[in-house]
């Protein structure tokens, strides 16, 4: 159990989004890249555990001193440096195998361009406002980019314009709550560079993008049924708003809030069905 924590294997949720292009393109039918999108899922998921190990080793101490990471593998203790090290080491191996299954040199460039980066956040630009919310953000856009490129799914300038923005919106809201919850710049040092009001305006701001930019994405589509799932959309934006003002809830980690509230699940399944009618159907 305590390396299936250090993994993180919850997370992997953020990585279904490497599906979306083949399932926006009308080509979940074709078996084939399916298979292939499975296997890019699993090398990305793996690349994934590897970034959170290596940040973990990098933050094990000042973990200790947060209410809630010291509870964590490293910081408690539970799992040795050597261990993490070793299984650091295993997922980025795992990840290369699974990744080479796909047969795609491009796709092996997104995930190299993604784990630079987040060795980059882990050693110094987690330190530097904006920057550090830019790297979650991007970090979401190469899922994208990567799912369009194993899938051979084109994928249009407003749905990247969607992903971008929505993840700015996650991870201001994320940098919001961990100032609300105290963690204090002993746990993560760029917080002294950020205020409470500054996070919440933006984290607004970039909600009513992500909403905009969608809309201008659905009515573009074929059909007029796509544009049925926009306010769908906006509920699931405001439902998770919601989430993050609740203080029972907090709202620092995005999968910790979307796995608590049964409603907005059920409200994503919707959207889900409703999606794949309109595009399907």
């Amino acid at each position: 159990m305590k390396y299936i924590r250090l993994l993180r294997i919850k997370h992997y949720i953020k990585n279904i989004i490497i599906f979306l292009p083949l399932f926006f393109a009308k080509e979940l039918s074709a078996a084939d890249k399916i298979l292939i999108l499975c296997s890019g899922y699993a090398s990305f998921c793996f690349l994934s555990s590897a970034v959170y190990i290596l940040n973990d080793l990098m933050d094990a101490e000042k973990d200790r001193l947060h209410p809630v990471k010291r509870l964590r593998p490293l910081a408690s203790g539970e799992v040795t440096k050597a261990q993490a090290v070793w299984l650091f080491s295993a997922c980025l191996i795992l990840s290369f195998v699974f990744h080479i299954n796909t047969g795609h040199l491009k796709g092996a460039a997104v995930l190299a361009l993604f784990f630079i980066m987040n060795v980059l956040y882990s050693t110094g630009m987690k330190k530097i406002a904006i920057l550090d919310v830019l790297c979650l953000a991007l970090g979401y856009v190469l899922r994208v980019q990567y799912g369009g490129i194993l899938s051979d799914s084109e994928i249009s300038g407003w749905f990247y314009m969607v992903v971008l923005s929505g993840a700015f919106y996650l991870g201001l809201g994320k940098r919001r709550e961990e100032i609300k919850m105290g963690g204090g710049i002993d746990t993560r040092e760029v917080l002294k560079y950020y205020t409470y009001a500054f996070l919440d305006k933006n984290m607004y701001v970039f909600m009513e993008l992500t909403i905009v930019f969608y809309s201008f994405w659905a009515v573009s589509q074929p059909g007029k049924m796509m544009r049925w799932t926009i306010p769908v959309f906006m509920l699931i934006l405001m439902k998770y708003s919601l989430d993050v003002e609740d203080e029972k809830i907090g709202g620092a980690d995005p999968v910790e809030v979307i796995l608590k509230d049964k409603m907005l699940m059920v409200i994503l399944a919707v959207y889900g069905i409703l999606a794949a009618a309109s595009l399907y159907f």
